[in-house]
Parts: C-alpha cells; structure tokens; sequence
C-alpha cells in the first residue's frame, strides 16, 4: 500500500514540503540512512531519478538490501540495523 503512493509520488516529482533528523531508530530511520548513504533523499527521490517503481529489500526485514547510486555504482546493505544510535541524528526525515 506505501509503495504504491510512493510509487505514485515518484511519477509526480513530488518536492518535500519540510525536513526534520530523526530522533531514534526505526525501520523508517534506517531505510532512509540508506537512501541517503547512496546519495538520495528517501525512496521517493530515489524512483524518480532510477525511473524504477521497485526497490530490492530483504524479506525478513523490510531494509533496503541494494541501491544504484548516481554514478551507477551499487550499495550493497545487510538484513540488520546498520545505522548506529550516533548515526541517527544525522538521517534528515523529509515530509510531503
């Protein structure tokens, strides 16, 4: 259901409205330290700059499991929490 509004988003070219850093760690947190490791905003930046309407995540826990950056490299990310409790405050949390 989420990625179908994202999805939607991305077609759109959506801008974020405000931006704020995440507090503490959540799944969301750690997707978005992801995106944002490869050089991306969130998921929805991510689509409309791959043109892609699926990200690869690990079925066991939802994560990102790989993203291409800009230049075309890949990232390459582990099934567990890879953002540390330092890195958190650093994860910009945009809202649409």
């Amino acid at each position: 259901k989420n990625s179908e509004v994202l999805g939607a988003m991305a077609k759109a070219d959506i801008k974020p409205k405000s931006v704020h850093h995440a507090k503490k760690w959540s799944d969301d947190v750690e997707n978005l330290y992801r995106f944002q490791q490869a050089g991306y905003r969130d998921e929805v930046e991510y689509k409309q700059v791959k043109q892609v309407d699926m990200v690869e995540c690990w079925p066991e826990t939802g994560f990102v499991k790989k993203l291409q950056r800009r230049d075309n490299t890949f990232y390459y990310y582990n099934k567990q929490r890879e953002c540390e409790d330092q890195e958190v405050h650093k994860v910009k949390v945009y809202v649409y």
